[in-house]
């Protein structure tokens, strides 16, 4: 049978829904549904001083006392701290004035508004430790790789589902470029970074991230786990290419095979998830030198200058290895640059014959015009053979010009030594 009102109920689904909230501990939550109870009283009463809070969430109860002085009939100032002598004595015949009466308080006759202001109190607050709670722990995930479900789908950003239901971002700039996303699929990346504005934490992860690659190759290598092998150093252009360096403190170990493992056993599911990101791993040096040489791999090195001051290396190569130098698109050279930490420039090779019948560029001042003269020359460049001998794309980047411009200062001086 119903009765009156029906705030029963809903008092209880109340305390039931927050008492089964997850990821908070019980002595949290008790202090929680106090602190609501006390601001509901509060508002009502203008003060929760005198009351006492007792909440059980293990039975799911609660009780509320209020305590007050008993004063003489018609001396009650504060009905909220004050009871007459002859209200008391309702209560238990044998109060006297000045004497303390506790009775117990019904929540449920504060009304319908007292009981939608206290669930909007502890749904505020739960919200909030929810959100405390969830920020504390992937900000200590931060470096981690996760699994997350795929759920939504939007041209900036993948919205990814953990196994605990919290959302994970993954922007279309920490998206390997050849990644293809099914609703419902579980993909891996590695947690970026955690923004808490306005404590509403918001979970960025990347596929693009350098420490992706990282702990897939922690995961599969376990000389890396067992701090064998350290890495060293990484450079990616996601889903194209990457270089590693890797470095052991123990002679008896190779750390590139142990990392690339027998018939690249070890690099092949990264490659896989990586959308076959071609990975190179070499041998971490402190020699500048060997490490860029090493850096340029598959190409072979005939000699490098070094500016550590500018941290810039000119590294001179036979013609036939120039082009394994730059890679395909100028990606080999960038990702060596990247890795060292060192501009490279490349040059060709040139004979000594082929250096004395060499002629400076001012020579050619009535075919090209100056500026262009100056240009290449401030970036090093002062004959028509050290021309000849820089990359194409060089010309075009260092010195700044337009590919018709190089492409003509080219020929101008290719026709000079035919």
């Amino acid at each position: 049978m119903a009765t009156k009102n029906e705030k029963g109920p809903s008092m209880i689904e109340t305390f039931q829904e927050f008492k089964e909230t997850k990821n908070i501990d019980r002595t949290t939550l008790v202090s929680v549904l106090e602190e609501s109870f006390r601001n509901v009283i509060a508002k009502m009463f203008g003060s929760d001083e005198n009351f006492d809070v007792i909440v059980n969430p293990d039975k799911g109860d609660f009780e509320i006392h209020r305590n007050r002085i008993v004063v003489a009939d018609g001396e009650v100032k504060d009905e909220n701290k004050e009871i007459a002598l002859s209200e008391a004595q309702k209560i238990e015949p044998d109060y006297e004035i000045g004497e303390e009466v506790s009775e117990e308080v019904n929540f449920q006759k504060f009304g319908r508004r007292a009981i939608l202001n206290l669930r909007q109190t502890l749904a505020s607050k739960i919200l909030e430790l929810e959100h405390d709670s969830l920020y504390q722990k992937y900000k200590d995930k931060v470096g981690q790789i996760v699994s997350a479900e795929v759920y939504q789908m939007w041209k900036r950003e993948v919205l990814l589902i953990d196994d605990e239901g919290n959302e994970l971002h993954l922007p279309k700039s920490e998206q390997i470029p050849a990644d293809n996303y099914r609703k419902g699929e579980t993909i891996r990346a590695v947690v970026k970074e955690v923004q808490n504005e306005n404590n509403n934490p918001r979970i960025i992860v990347s596929r693009t991230s350098n420490q992706f690659l990282e702990r897939m190759l922690e995961a599969e290598v376990p000389e890396i786990q067992d701090g064998l092998i350290t890495i060293r150093r990484i450079a990616r252009m996601p889903g194209e290419r990457a270089k590693i360096a890797v470095e052991s403190y123990d002679d008896r170990i190779d750390p590139v095979g142990a990392c690339v493992g027998v018939k690249g056993s070890r690099v092949h599911g990264i490659v896989r998830e990586m959308c076959n990101e071609n990975i190179d791993v070499i041998n971490y040096s402190n020699n500048t030198s060997l490490f860029i040489q090493r850096a340029l791999s598959p190409a072979k090195v005939t000699s490098i200058t070094l500016n550590p001051e500018e941290h810039k290396a000119e590294v001179y190569l036979q013609p036939e290895e120039v082009s394994l130098a730059i890679g395909k698109g100028g990606l080999n050279i960038k990702l060596a640059s990247m890795l060292t930490e060192y501009t490279i420039d490349v040059f060709r090779v040139v004979s000594e014959a082929d250096a004395d019948e060499d002629i400076y560029l001012d020579e050619f001042s009535d075919e090209i015009d100056q500026w262009i003269i100056d240009s290449i020359k401030a970036i090093g460049l002062d004959t028509a053979k050290q021309v000849l001998n820089a990359p194409r794309d060089m010309l075009i980047e260092k010195a700044d010009l337009e590919e018709e411009t190089v492409d003509h200062v080219l020929e101008v001086l290719k026709a000079e030594f035919e």
